[in-house]
């Protein structure tokens, strides 16, 4: 009598299976989303543009009896309280000054002044006229500007309307350098007669060694 051995099968283990094992993948993190673009602030509105105050009533009427009378050949460059600044072309300024005396009762000159431009080639001469004669101008003051070439500064004067401008005037020729044409005495009274330098009132002007 044969006896058969029965092969014993290799017991399951909690491990094992029979299918393959898989190992779990570690979560993919999201993708960072990109902030949305910040919009630009918007344009902050304009400020409103500045009114220029209106001129006095009075100094109003000045300035309308010069524009009647020369038209665009006299530029008002402003019109504040007592004060008035008027320019005119070279050739104007004799006719301009006797109507401010004759017509408007400006009658006497306070000063001369003088400006240097280098930038624009020019110096401008301004004449400050005033009146002893009339009581609602006494505070008043016209400024009557023109200006010349720096390269050849030559004005007519105004002393046979403004007798006053005498020394002004000199004193604009030598400083800086304007020449009246018509004046009497276009020589120094001030700097030293073997002054040899440019006027000491143009802008290029230099003090030697500085």
């Amino acid at each position: 009598m044969s006896s058969e051995k029965k092969q014993e099968k290799p017991a399951k283990t909690a491990n094992s299976s029979s299918k393959p094992s898989t190992t779990a993948k570690p979560p993919v993190p999201a993708k960072p989303t990109a902030p949305a673009a910040a919009k630009p602030p918007a344009p902050a509105a304009a400020p409103p543009a500045k009114k220029e105050p209106e001129p006095p009533a009075f100094e109003k009427g000045l300035a309308d009896q010069i524009r009647k009378k020369f038209g665009e050949s006299a530029r008002i460059l402003y019109i504040r309280p007592l004060r008035i600044k008027v320019q005119v072309e070279p050739k104007d300024i004799v006719e301009a000054a006797t109507f401010l005396r004759d017509s408007m009762g400006f009658d006497h000159a306070e000063s001369v002044a003088g400006t240097d431009y280098p930038k624009d080639g020019q110096i401008e001469v301004v004449y400050h006229l005033g009146s002893y004669a009339r009581d609602d101008l006494a505070a008043h003051v016209i400024a009557l500007a023109t200006r010349t070439t720096r390269d050849d500064a030559r004005l007519p004067t105004l002393i046979n309307v403004y007798k006053s401008v005498e020394y002004h005037e000199r004193e604009t020729f030598e400083m800086l350098g304007v020449y009246f044409e018509g004046h009497p005495r276009n020589d120094r009274f001030l700097l030293p007669e073997d002054w040899a330098d440019i006027p000491p009132l143009r802008k290029d002007f230099r003090i030697k060694g500085r």
